[in-house]
């Protein structure tokens, strides 16, 4: 029997959400979802109403993005990385923290995943001179990892996304093949991730990609190994979409956080299940550096050098 290209989508119970916490039963779900298909949805997570008020003020800092000379384009031009504003006016631990998301992740990585990446992806509608082309089918782990789980990409959908937005293109599967020797390109490289397009024909023989459509309020939960694409923005406004990474608790990753002094106490391990490697600054730097940091391969996923002679 052949798998389906759609990912598994999980639609959340009053119950659950009031106790936040998934059934035993939909917990299953989710994680065998990770482990076979890379990837699992989870509707109905994060109220609207918190998506609609930051989407606002992130559509009108990607225009401004957009508009500069040297903005921060992931690939090609039309997609660029773009990081939210972690003060206390624009934070929402529903959104950054949610109990419901950690523990699926801590469910597949264990207790108290490490949290050192925070920014987002967001697809530019086309200008006056450009319209975006379609990513390459690529992988954010550019680097000779592992082959178990170590880290979870959480992605938030500001909006609902739809293929006329620039709904990721996913390869579900594609994590449990990634190696070094399918990629073009080192990590570094433009083409880093990039998988050869040889693989990409034989995998469409055996399950191809797809541009799903996921619900204002849903989050994506996948493996950082899969496969996926950016696609094309053909409606008039940026799509952005929340990522975060969750890392396993024994993975040795040294990115940091830069949250505002005014959010310490909310940053605890023990009360929301998860360890963030978190840098406070005072709300004037953050405010003055969350659109001017380095973007793309600058940042590192890979771990610390291994501990050798373990197997």
């Amino acid at each position: 029997m052949s798998l389906s290209t759609d990912p598994i989508k999980i639609s959340l119970s009053q119950s659950e959400l009031k106790v936040g916490a998934l059934t035993q039963r939909n917990l299953e779900i989710a994680t065998r979802a990770l482990h076979r298909d890379g990837m699992v949805v989870i509707e109905n997570v994060i109220p609207e109403m918190l998506l609609d008020r930051l989407n606002e003020k992130m559509v009108k800092d990607a225009l401004e993005l957009q508009a500069r000379k040297d903005n921060p384009y992931n690939n090609n031009k039309g997609y660029i990385q773009q990081d939210p504003p972690l003060t206390a006016d624009w934070f929402s631990e529903d959104i950054y923290f949610n109990p419901i998301v950690t523990q699926v992740t801590s469910t597949t990585l264990g207790p108290f995943p490490l949290v050192s990446f925070i920014s987002g992806n967001t697809a530019l509608p086309p200008t006056t001179t450009s319209s975006p082309t379609a990513q390459l089918a690529h992988t954010d782990a550019p680097f000779d990892h592992l082959d178990l789980p170590f880290a979870l990409v959480v992605n938030i959908p500001l909006v609902t996304m739809t293929p006329e937005n620039g709904s990721t293109e996913v390869w579900l599967g594609t994590h449990s093949i990634t190696t070094l020797a399918c990629q073009e390109g080192v990590h570094g490289d433009r083409a880093s991730g990039r998988i050869k397009t040889k693989l990409v024909e034989e995998r469409k023989k055996v399950r191809g990609p797809c541009q799903p459509i996921v619900s204002k309020g849903s989050v994506v939960i996948r493996d950082l190994r899969i496969w996926h694409s950016g696609m094309p923005n053909s409606s008039k406004v940026p799509r952005v979409m929340l990522a975060m990474i969750h890392f396993a608790p024994w993975y040795r990753n040294t990115m940091q956080v830069e949250f505002a002094e005014e959010l310490r106490p909310l940053v605890w391990k023990e009360r929301i299940g998860l360890r963030v490697a978190a840098k406070f600054l005072t709300k004037y730097e953050v405010e003055k550096r969350y659109l001017n940091r380095p973007f793309g391969n600058v940042y590192g996923f890979d771990q610390q050098k291994r501990i050798e002679g373990i197997f």
